[in-house]
């Protein structure tokens, strides 16, 4: 409804204008609602995580993991709000290039973009959240706290001004952008997942695995690893399917508005093109599995169907609104065997990931950015861009080049700061529990007992760790 008074009807002018700036109010009220719709979308993604994580550990670390996924959010918010974005947004100018932001910490001056700050918070927030579980069962509280605040307030602040920031030198909204193109990562395969899941491996080769999964009591190696699966499959079947919601305000709502011109489309198609990622890379992690086994023993891992579909996820997080619908089923299909791949890689290494959150996070972080430069349309990126480049298949190899140097960049950024930070919080003794406290349970040994009432067990998993503290003592934070 117009709100122009009599006297600017009177005058054609004066009620042009007036409607004219009405209608500008309206779409930035628009605009300011579906940005806020789709960060609670994404903001929900915490929930989906914690559940993941709470049924992908043993029963007796529970409640741990997900006190854990509930200060992450809190911590993130406050590190975000603090410094995270004012090192991320502080300052832009699309005329300039900077490696960090200078203004507006703690949002001073930033009342016309709240919207924005809850946008990129909850997408903060997720990074930090992804190396929860792969640490899940054995790190302390207290390095949770530090590495997570560290994550949202500094290093990936920085990571998302090169990159989505006006004046980030990798940035293709800058007016000089690199290459000519700049870095194509619509909605953070490289900036969320690539960030988190680097973040998570360093984490899990200083930490070292859990008791029991690579090797004996005697240091010997365990050939095969033993088995540690989760405690509930329900709950991991629940936390996927809620990520997976939460992925349409993560990609969809990286339009960062609706009522512009081409918006909708480009919403629309990135709708479309994350659903059928997530669909291909479940079917092809699944069939994979299926038929890589024993012929004699064949079965359906529902375990790699989850963890395809997140993979597929992940993959199709960078390209969403630039590719094709048909491209979104080899880059699914694609996301769904890395995942198998990095996965096997692991247990080869011997690095201890509780969730699978490096081969999903990191690996298909990786491959999503690489999909870009292959199959992006240039007619496609000119409508969520404004500026037309395509990827290798439609013979134009600058876009390419500069997602190779993205990803060499946030692996080289994240491995610098959050490397010795996590030998740091080792040398200190805060990283990992005590062995009493990971033999025990940290349901029972930090949390006052267990997540589920479960009278024998939680008597005898007391009495048990009293007898490990009358010996051994409790040194642990």
């Amino acid at each position: 409804m117009s709100t122009c008074s009599v006297a600017d009807q009177g005058n054609a002018d004066a009620a042009i204008n007036c409607l004219i700036a009405q209608q500008v109010k309206d779409h930035a009220s628009l605009d300011t609602f579906y940005h806020i719709f789709a960060a609670a979308l994404v903001f929900f993604m915490q929930a989906g995580f914690a559940m993941l994580c709470a049924g992908s550990v043993r029963a007796k670390n529970a409640k741990n993991i997900m006190l854990k996924n509930l200060l992450d959010a809190c911590g993130a918010a406050l590190g975000f709000y603090a410094l995270g974005w004012g090192f991320a947004y502080g300052g832009a100018d699309a005329d300039v290039k900077t490696f960090i932001g200078d203004a507006d910490f703690f949002l001073h001056q930033n009342a016309d973009g709240h919207h924005a700050f809850f946008f990129q918070f909850a997408f903060a927030a997720t990074a930090a959240t992804i190396v929860a579980g792969t640490i899940a069962e054995r790190c302390s509280m207290i390095a949770y706290l530090c590495y997570s605040t560290i994550l949202t307030a500094f290093t990936y602040p920085i990571v998302a001004h090169a990159i989505w920031s006006k004046s980030g030198f990798l940035s293709a909204f800058n007016n000089d952008p690199i290459f000519g193109c700049g870095v194509v990562d619509f909605a953070g395969s490289g900036v969320v997942h690539l960030t988190g899941g680097m973040s998570a491996l360093l984490a899990a080769l200083v930490l070292g695995p859990r008791m029991g999964r690579f090797y004996d009591d005697n240091g010997e190696i365990l050939n095969p690893p033993k088995e540690m699966p989760g405690h509930s499959t329900a709950l991991q079947m629940l936390g996927t399917f809620i990520l997976w919601t939460g992925w349409y305000g993560f990609n969809p709502g990286s339009t960062l508005g609706i009522s512009y011109d081409g918006a909708a489309e480009v919403a629309s198609l990135s709708a479309v093109t994350t659903t059928i990622a997530a669909a291909s890379g479940c079917v092809t992690a699944m069939a994979t599995r299926y038929f890589a086994s024993d012929p004699l023993a064949r079965q359906y891992d529902l375990t790699a169907a989850m963890n395809g579909a997140l993979g597929g996820l992940v993959g199709i997080t960078a390209g969403c609104s630039v590719v094709q619908p048909w491209a979104a089923v080899p880059i699914g299909a694609i996301a769904g065997l890395v995942y198998l791949g990095a996965s096997n890689l692991l247990i080869m290494l011997r690095i201890d990931d509780t969730v699978d959150a490096v081969p999903v996070h990191m690996a298909n972080g990786i491959w999503g950015l690489l999909a870009v430069g292959l199959f992006c349309d240039p007619n496609l990126k000119s409508n969520a861009y404004g500026s037309k480049h395509g990827g290798l298949f439609y013979g134009e190899g600058d876009l390419f080049g500069a997602q190779c140097l993205c990803i060499l960049f946030i692996c080289g950024w994240v491995t610098a700061i959050m490397g010795p930070f996590f030998v740091m919080l080792r040398k200190l003794g805060w990283f990992r529990v005590s062995t009493e406290d990971e033999l025990v349970g940290l349901d029972i040994s930090k949390h006052g007992g267990s997540a589920y009432e479960l009278a024998q067990s939680k008597e005898g998993n007391k009495q048990a760790y009293n007898d490990f503290i009358k010996t051994a003592g409790d040194n642990t934070i």
